[in-house]
Parts: structure tokens; sequence; C-alpha cells
């Protein structure tokens, strides 16, 4: 069976803090989520302020 890796250090991954090894690994993750380094494709949906503007 193949072990699985953390997605940050690389190392073997903890079950309670899968798919990392540890709440560091998957506090590091969160970050990059919050600063926008990661995203998920799809159409933009428009700002509030934007919807204000058409009124």
């Amino acid at each position: 069976m193949v072990e699985s890796k953390c997605q940050i250090c690389k190392k073997p991954i903890v079950f309670e803090y899968r798919p990392f090894c540890s709440k560091r690994c998957a506090d590091i993750d969160l970050a990059h989520w919050f600063r926008g380094d990661y995203c998920i494709e799809g159409e933009a949906k428009p700002d509030e302020e934007d919807e204000k503007e058409e009124i």
C-alpha cells in the first residue's frame, strides 16, 4: 500500500489532520487560501457594490 504524503511538507499524513501531517501544515494551507494563493475556477460573482451601482 502506498503511504500518502502531506501536501505541504511531504511527510507521512496523520489521520487526525489528513491530508496533512500536523496542525501546522493544515494552518499553512489555510493561510494560502486566505491570501488567495489558491483559487477554484468558475464564473466571477458580481460584488455587492457593483449591484448597488446598477440600481
